[in-house]
């Protein structure tokens, strides 16, 4: 009896030992730069779950943010991601690299020189320059995608095409006129509206009626003056 109790006790002991090395092995062979670090602001989720400031974010990690609601992961000396609300995003991340796949709302990512930094959206893929430090912002509407480059170079890859939007600058990829959509709120990025284009052949052919009355009214008058000075007949003569 005792015999078997020292067996039972000895085999359990070794199975919690297996086990302990087992997982001890996994987390140290588990690379620091898979994993991150959110901070969150509101109603946030991560694979589903609601996610809390300071947890532990996985590559391949689906981020989405509620309205009202932001997070920022944050990559180390890598860099950071910034999301905005109404956001959703698929973030990898390695020791060297940055892959955003964006579905929705607005994310700002920074880089470190050195780091290769890929954002995707449905309209376009966007490559920074990974020679230096980049900060982009990306904002993903019904039709198209905005990126507004704030520091560093980022290419905008459009199907076969290529633009470099260099820091300051804006571009657009997509099409604003999408039916369905909502029109771009953007000053000087939203397409000409038909009303007003109606405006506009309103204004001209009220320019035009004033011309004709003004031409009019002197003609009238000069016909009224023809030959000179107007003779007054007296009435004493």
């Amino acid at each position: 009896m005792f015999a078997k109790t020292m067996l039972r006790r000895t085999v359990t002991a070794s199975v919690i030992a297996t086990v302990w090395c087992v997982y001890s092995m996994v987390a140290f062979a588990m690379p620091v730069d898979s994993a991150a670090e959110i901070t969150v602001s509101g109603n946030v989720t991560v694979n589903g779950q609601p996610a809390v400031s300071n947890a532990t974010v996985l590559s391949g990690a689906v981020i989405t943010t509620a309205a009202g609601s932001s997070a920022t992961i944050s990559l180390g000396k890598n860099g950071r991601v910034e999301m905005g609300e109404n956001a959703s995003m698929t973030l990898n991340f390695g020791p060297n690299n940055i892959v955003a796949m964006i579905d929705s709302g607005k994310v700002r990512i920074s880089s470190a020189a050195g780091v290769s930094t890929t954002a995707t959206t449905k309209n376009a893929t966007f490559i920074s320059d990974s020679a230096q430090a980049d900060n982009f912002a990306l904002e993903v509407e019904c039709s198209h995608t905005h990126v507004d480059t704030m520091s560093g170079v980022v290419t905008m890859r459009e199907g076969t095409a290529d633009r470099q939007v260099a820091a300051g600058g804006t571009a657009v990829a997509g099409n604003l006129d999408q039916p369905g959509c909502k029109p771009c709120l953007r000053p000087n990025s939203g397409p000409t509206t038909a009303f007003a284009g109606s405006l506009w052949w309103l204004a001209l052919a009220a320019a035009g009626a004033g011309i004709g009355i003004f031409l009019a009214t002197r003609d009238h008058n000069q016909g009224d003056n023809f030959g000179g000075t107007v003779v007054v007949a007296s009435p004493t003569k």
